[in-house]
């Protein structure tokens, strides 16, 4: 008997300026939309959800701006992260989070995470650099 596993992706945009809105600011109103939208995703019973490359901010890959280095997280242990473990553990899926990584050798390193049912997470085999430049990490 074949076993059906439900899947979803979620592709949106950001509407809140970073003209007229902190990137701080920007980032929690786009993973509160996020979560309302991850929430309506388990009502429909989504096993397996994939949110969009850089889905907590203004996707700003065509601009050499090192103002999105505030977009970066440690990996383990960022805020963004735990709040998706929690999510997954909550409502029983997989949802695959890629991040904008923050590290020793440079900032940009855009991996593919997955935050399991049981809460835990792990990294894809293989990470790619989200944009072309390698921003300058502030010391």
């Amino acid at each position: 008997m074949p076993r059906i596993v439900r899947c979803g992706v979620i592709q949106t945009h950001c509407e809140w300026s970073p003209e007229k809105h902190s990137l701080a600011d920007i980032k929690e109103k786009m993973i509160a939309k996020h979560e309302r939208l991850i929430a309506d995703a388990a009502k429909k019973k989504v096993q397996i959800l994939g949110l969009q490359e850089l889905f907590y901010g203004p996707y700003f890959c065509a601009e050499q701006n090192n103002r999105w280095h505030e977009l970066t997280e440690k990996i383990p242990g960022g805020p963004t992260l735990m709040r998706m473990q929690k999510l997954a553990k909550k409502y029983g899926m997989v949802l695959i989070v890629p991040m904008y990584e923050e590290d020793a050798q440079a900032s940009g390193i855009g991996p593919a995470l997955a935050a399991s049912r049981k809460g835990n997470w792990w990294r894809s085999s293989s990470s790619r650099r989200l944009c072309a430049h390698r921003p300058t990490l502030r010391g």
